[in-house]
């Protein structure tokens, strides 16, 4: 069975070649992202994997269907990049990643809230040009201080247990509340312009949903208290760039720590390094001393890479073997999509 891989990088390649070899699954990796104009590269394909910023649309999947394109594939686990009324309609089957290792993200939020607090990234750059000067490089204790955490699934739990573990006051918002986690951790749960106002540091740990999009935006930020930080690990929609810019110039914010942007499709993933940044905001965001970004590389782990290949293999494998796909990781159900218990791995994320 021939799959196509869109958006693939070498360590793509290199775990879904070690689960999957060339002689048990056929792979044709491309570097390029999936859309409707790339869409007939995956003729032969019976199937498509993709990731975070393929863009799986309505004419994409019309396309795909024409190819005979049985399954779209994401080596991921949010899906906002997939019309999944357009893939019922096309009777395409489309599959996620549900388990993939939490601690590889909710490390992730807490390295960048500790390397933006310390100053660590400025002071790296200064030693390597012989300046040991301390100016400038002030943090604050996070002992005592109040997280806000802002979706309490897999990741935010972790990130959580984390700064409890730092003696932070965890503050929490959820639609469903995990009451007993938060009871034996000393959680406590309250609405979101309460979690706003009395947070010290804010960690965004949502899907990027209608409902939640720019659910960080000027009336937020106005909430905020005067120094916060923020963390986004989860999606960069989440986030009004324009109004957290007029946030950051009022210097209204302590600090802003982004692994996700609003419009990181071709920019993110990428080595721009030799060209033009051409995205007005992202350029005037990374101007900002109190902004650290990295380019969405949280879930970069062996762990979780492992995860990620091994719930994607078998889907596909599932799909050649006419048998029933990976438990939870199901979106839409095309002819063949039949669920059973997912592999062995870390457990399911937000």
């Amino acid at each position: 069975m021939i799959t196509a891989v869109y958006d693939t990088k070498p360590y793509d390649r290199e775990r879904l070649l070690a689960e999957a070899p060339r002689d048990t699954l056929e792979w044709r990796f491309w570097d390029f992202r999936l859309t409707a104009e790339t869409a007939q590269t995956a003729e032969g394909a019976q199937a498509v994997c993709v990731f975070v910023n393929d863009v799986v649309d309505r004419p994409c999947l019309q396309a795909l269907r024409e190819l005979g394109v049985k399954l779209v594939a994401l080596r991921c686990t949010g899906y906002n990049n997939v019309d999944l009324d357009a893939a019922r309609e096309a009777g395409i089957t489309v599959t996620r990643v549900p388990v993939y290792s939490p601690y590889a993200v909710a490390e992730h939020a807490v390295a960048l809230l500790l390397t933006l607090n310390r100053k660590t990234h400025r002071a790296f750059n200064r030693v390597r040009e012989q300046n040991f000067s301390l100016a400038g490089l002030v943090g604050t204790d996070l002992h005592g201080k109040t997280a806000g955490i802002f979706g309490t699934g897999k990741i935010g739990r972790i990130t959580a247990q984390i700064l409890h573990g730092f003696g932070m006051r965890i503050l929490a918002f959820d639609m469903y509340p995990a009451t007993e986690w938060a009871r034996q951790l000393g959680v406590r749960y309250v609405d979101a312009k309460t979690l706003a106002r009395e947070s010290d540091v804010i960690s965004l740990h949502i899907p990027l949903t209608p409902e939640t999009k720019h659910i960080i935006r000027g009336e937020t930020l106005e909430l905020m208290k005067p120094g916060v930080i923020l963390v986004n690990v989860s999606r960069g929609r989440l986030i009004d760039t324009t109004a957290l810019i007029d946030a950051l110039k009022a210097d209204k914010l302590g600090g802003v720590a982004l692994d996700v942007y609003e419009e990181e499709e071709g920019v993110f993933f990428e080595d721009l390094s030799g060209e033009v940044l051409h995205d007005d905001e992202l350029a005037r965001l990374l101007s900002f001393p109190k902004v650290l970004v990295t380019a969405h590389q949280a879930f970069l782990t062996r762990e979780a890479l492992g995860d990620i290949a091994r719930t994607t293999v078998a889907n596909l494998e599932a799909l050649a073997g006419g048998r029933p796909f990976v438990d939870g990781s199901v979106l839409t159900e095309g002819p063949s999509a039949v669920s059973h218990p997912e592999p062995s791995g870390s457990p399911a994320v937000h």
